[in-house]
């Protein structure tokens, strides 16, 4: 019988640091919906998920081993983190394996939106044809004449707020927490209405507590400009779907993009399909080669947990 700590890899992990983990324990690979995922839960003293398996109590009555659970990703709206520590379950994660490409995607959505284009690939031969695709092409603003918003100034929103700077934009933002003025490359603090009334783009950069469902709804759509470029990569649930809709079919100059949702995956249901200014793509904004390598060496801290040590992202459990 094999003397090594048995760990649970319940979603896809990158090979090599599901190797190095590998060599040091009894890697177990069955997903939550499998049918040996109970008997092998029983049994597990580790276990590494990433978005799609919830800790909860149900779960952990089920785990009498379990030690330790890490999350490859930074998220953990999936965990009932009251009861990991109840249970004497430590949560480990990656807070900051994406950021960089979550940065990255909203740079490229606004200026999809701001710079609309597309790529040639057959012959204009005619000048006139050339000249009417310039035009519908012409973009109506520059991103320096713009200013913008961003809902909470984290590790996220502050790198947005840096990169949007040497756009020349001005930056606005509204958090809880006091944030140095050495912290917030150049953006500004502003009340919520302000923040709402005064972007020209408006971006979601939120934690997943529950305090934030439906931070954004009717009341906080009604106070934006009627050409806002609102996008929101941060948890589906912080927007309400009704809301966004109703402003979105009544303001057709505005713009939605939304990279998260409540639920995922959305079926016809959902009230956001079939709105000609509302752009969705299926929750990509960590969903780099690098971001998902990054993410994946949560094992390091899972083991140092199994191995008695201290992990170096360990979850708030307030």
């Amino acid at each position: 019988m094999s003397t090594k700590p048995r760990v649970i890899q319940a979603e896809n992990l990158d090979e090599a640091p599901a190797a190095w983990l590998a060599e040091r324990c009894e890697l177990i690979r069955v997903g939550k919906d499998d049918a040996n995922f109970r008997s092998e839960l029983a049994l597990a003293e580790g276990m590494i998920v990433r978005s799609y398996t919830p800790v909860d109590a149900a779960l952990l009555d089920a785990a009498k081993k379990l030690r330790v659970v890490g999350r490859a990703g930074v998220g953990l709206d999936t965990f009932d983190l009251p009861a990991c520590k109840a249970h004497g379950v430590r949560v480990v994660h990656t807070p900051g394996a994406n950021t960089q490409a979550v940065v990255e995607l909203f740079f490229a959505l606004l200026l999809d939106v701001v710079r609309p284009r597309v790529f040639l690939h057959r012959p204009i031969t005619e000048l006139v044809a050339w000249k009417q695709a310039r035009k519908e092409l012409t973009a109506d603003r520059e991103m320096a004449s713009m200013t913008l918003g961003i809902l909470g100034l984290g590790r996220i929103g502050s790198r947005i707020a840096e990169v949007a700077r040497t756009f020349g934009m001005r930056v606005i933002y509204h958090d809880l927490r006091e944030i140095p003025e050495n912290q917030r490359f150049g953006a500004e603090p502003v009340s919520r209405e302000e923040l709402f009334a005064q972007s020209d783009a408006l971006t979601i950069h939120v934690d997943g507590s529950p305090r934030n469902r439906r931070l954004v709804g009717e009341a906080e759509f009604a106070q934006m400009k009627p050409e806002v470029v609102f996008v929101n990569l941060s948890r589906g649930f912080v927007v309400d779907p009704y809301a966004c809709a109703s402003f979105m079919i009544e303001h057709s100059s505005a713009v939605a993009v939304l990279d998260v949702h409540d639920p995922e995956p959305f079926d016809q249901t959902y009230p956001l399909i079939d709105i000609a200014n509302v752009h969705m793509t299926p929750h990509i904004g960590g969903a780099t080669r690098p971001a998902s390598v990054a993410m994946s060496w949560v094992v390091r801290d899972v083991w140092r947990v199994l191995s008695g040590e201290e992990p170096e992202c360990e979850a708030d459990y307030t």
